[in-house]
């Protein structure tokens, strides 16, 4: 059970926050961190919101006022310092920072965790972590609910419906309660546009997006007994498409669409390393083969970055560890 009481009684007791969120942010840590960000200000408190990562192109319309900074050590370095409160969003280990790992970590300011993922770090002072939570942007609308600590408006509704309508899978992932659609409906009633959201998030997408799919798809392969799928995208594929890393969020689940498969897996090269995204089906807890390479995440949806590995020899032992993974289901 999350302590939304404490959430409340730290936000009431501190006068600046500095908020973050993990490498390349999707829509559910975007609109959680926006949404805090919005309850601060209501409040009067001074507020940043500063990321690793740029925010992707089709999660900007949140981000009118431009509020999210990207991180710059010769900016931003002594803000960890200089706030009461460092609020770490829709992620639990300060791996998931990168650079601002040390200046999170070494920083003697409190800090606090809001997050719904499985499997957190030991590195902030408060935790406020349930994974029952279908999204941080779900966790955010029951913290304002139950506290009334600020009144909903269109621009709070907005961050959190695009939080939770993508952590959902447009609500269709196995956390898509009668709870879930209630509070869409209170989000739609607060300002929310479901359809302007979902045609920004999901059908405005760069040109170079589509090929870089295009290729993607043509690389699937089946494994086994057709109960794996997996995808390949190479550092020449995104090159030649001249799409972004963030834009391959969620191309791994065209896997889980071939009738039959049990686990996707996308496999993406990076300029010094791979990043493994996994999708599983019904019991089979992804979330744990992600953990055998370092990553983690939830039971049907999880990840993982290794560094200074060759992505050949990477994807036989990965599939050769998913294997076992469905023989532990049957």
């Amino acid at each position: 059970m999350i302590d939304f009481k404490q959430i409340e009684k730290i936000v009431k007791e501190n006068k600046s926050f500095l908020i973050t969120t993990h490498v390349n942010p999707d829509a559910d840590a975007i609109g959680s961190e926006l949404a805090f960000y919005f309850i601060l200000k209501k409040l009067g408190k001074s507020a940043f919101i500063v990321n690793h990562s740029e925010t992707p192109y089709y999660l900007k319309f949140l981000d009118e006022e431009k509020i999210i900074e990207q991180f710059d050590p010769e900016i931003h370095q002594n803000i960890f310092e200089n706030v009461d409160v460092l609020a770490a969003l829709d992620f639990n280990n300060p791996s998931r920072i990168v650079k601002m790992k040390e200046g999170f970590i070494n920083s003697r300011k409190l800090k606090i965790c809001i997050d719904h993922h499985q499997n957190p770090g030991e590195f902030a002072d408060y935790l406020f972590i349930d994974p029952d939570y279908a999204a941080t942007g779900h966790l955010i609308f029951n913290f304002i609910e139950t506290t009334q600590i600020v009144e909903l408006d269109k621009k709070i509704a907005e961050c959190l419906y695009s939080a939770i309508m993508t952590d959902t899978g447009s609500f269709r992932f196995d956390r898509t309660t009668p709870e879930i659609h209630r509070i869409a409906a209170k989000l739609i009633e607060a300002g929310a546009n479901p359809t302007d959201i979902y045609d920004k998030i999901f059908d405005q997408s760069n040109y170079g997006k589509i090929k870089l799919l295009g290729n993607a798809l043509s690389s699937i392969k089946i494994n086994g007994k057709g109960e794996i799928a997996y995808m390949t995208i190479t550092q020449e594929n995104l090159l030649k498409s001249g799409a972004e890393e963030s834009e391959v969020d969620g191309f791994v689940n065209n896997c889980l669409s071939i009738a039959g498969v049990k686990i996707g897996i996308l496999f993406f090269e990076l300029p010094d390393g791979a990043k493994i995204s996994f999708r599983s089906k019904g019991k089979i807890a992804v979330n744990k083969l992600a953990e055998e390479f370092g990553g983690g995440g939830h039971t049907n949806a999880a990840g993982t970055r290794l560094f200074n590995i060759k992505l050949d020899f990477l994807i036989e032992e990965v599939l050769g560890k998913a294997e076992s993974y469905l023989k532990s289901e049957n």
